[in-house]
């Protein structure tokens, strides 16, 4: 059993692979082709749902954080703002891929450092996986390497529909700052398909403010696809009387999930930013712990039972509570970016309900049915009344606890 990639999603498969079935310790390979501790980029908000996860093994991350009880979302009319109490926690990859990497060592799985995947073909019985640190056969492959993955590729898929571009960078606190238990989120910009973020984050003990851009491109012309993340984040920083000279910017790209797509095929699986993430939002860690939640048993059982075809792998991962999720942040895409998004966010800011239901599902507390129809209710009601035509006046709340 190889494991390509060695991250979140990756150690997270293996780790529950191994919890499924642990008479396979010993036998499940992580290849990652740096060494630890690496940097990724990413702005490193984790929902508490991600952490509850990894609980249920018995495995706790402790590595420097900023507890976050709330988030602040501007939009064009107005700002919501809530806490909700120990919703997540903001962490350096740099220090939270190493620690997960040690964990996932302890249980019996190895973990080699350095090791890039350079080919892999698959023979009668199993699957031959080349790399820099060696050869390995496998009776399965799963590929968690990232948006830029080989395995991916080698399996013939595209690059994806959903793509985005991000910029950030880490700075001192400046004015107008939210407080530091705080998730801001700027989507006030219409002609931004996407956001722009400041989060509390903690570099070699020193308390900063991670900030950046968000940039979702659909493969479709839609508002600012081709708008300069650089200036944009270069503009909000000199509103703060911050220099983006001063600092050293980080790009990289982000895959969101596609629901339409063959995540696997004989004996071979995607996981993590491999498949996709919530292109919606950017989040990926949390997903990444779920996408290992679901692989993980779901190879233990093709494992006990000598069935490498993978072939409800797709339907399965739909069904389960990381694609359902994802393939709901996916369904919204096109309505927000498009020309629904004025009609959501003034149903958004006049109903700061759903807004706390957000918070509560991020810290991966159960949501009331009643609450979710209610909500859903009251979205209809103003969609059939015509009131979405009817631009209100700015909305504001303040932070509170929900």
């Amino acid at each position: 059993m190889v494991i390509v990639g060695g991250g979140p999603a990756g150690l997270a498969t293996a780790l529950f692979l191994c919890h499924a079935d642990p008479a396979l310790r010993g036998r499940v390979v992580v290849l990652e082709k740096e060494r630890y501790p690496r940097d990724k980029f990413c702005a490193g908000a984790i929902g508490a749902r991600a952490d509850q996860l990894l609980a249920q093994m018995g495995v706790t991350v402790q590595v420097p954080s900023v507890a976050i009880d709330g988030m602040s979302l501007a939009l064009e009319g107005g700002t919501l703002s809530a806490r909700a109490g120990g919703i997540g926690r903001v962490v350096r990859r740099l220090e939270y891929d190493h620690e997960l990497s040690k964990i996932a060592r302890a249980r019996g799985v190895e973990v080699h450092e350095g090791a890039r995947v350079t080919a892999f073909h698959a023979g009668a019985r199993h699957i031959v996986v080349e790399s820099t640190a060696g050869t390995w056969q496998a009776e399965v492959l799963v590929g968690a390497d990232g948006v830029g993955s080989v395995v991916r590729r080698a399996m013939g898929l595209s690059a994806g529909r959903l793509r985005a571009q991000v910029i950030e960078l880490d700075t001192e606190e400046a004015r107008g700052d939210p407080e530091r238990d705080i998730l801001h989120f700027d989507a006030s910009d219409a002609r931004l398909t996407g956001y722009a973020w400041d989060f509390p984050t903690l570099v070699d003990g020193k308390a900063l403010v991670c900030r950046g851009v968000y940039q979702l491109k659909t493969g479709e012309r839609s508002g600012g696809g081709d708008r300069d993340v650089h200036a944009i984040l270069r503009d909000r920083l000199a509103a703060r009387g911050l220099d983006i000279e001063r600092y050293r910017t980080k790009r990289f790209a982000e895959r969101g999930f596609d629901g339409h797509t063959p995540y696997a095929s004989r004996r071979v699986l995607l996981v993590g930013e491999a498949a996709g993430i919530d292109g919606l939002t950017g989040e990926g860690i949390a997903q990444a712990i779920a996408y290992g939640a679901f692989a993980g048993p779901y190879i233990a059982e093709k494992l006990a039972g000598r069935d490498f075809a993978f072939s409800d792998f797709s339907a399965r991962l739909a069904r389960s509570s990381v694609g359902f999720e994802l393939q709901v942040r996916g369904y919204t895409i096109p309505h927000y970016f498009g020309a629904h998004r004025a009609m959501i966010e003034r149903f958004v800011l006049a109903t700061p309900d759903f807004f706390a239901m957000g918070l509560e599902h991020f810290a991966g507390r159960k949501l009331s049915r009643a609450r979710l129809a209610k909500s859903v209710l009251s979205f209809g009601a103003r969609l059939l009344s015509g009131e979405h035509r009817r631009r209100p006046a700015q909305v504001g709340t303040q932070p509170e606890r929900v």
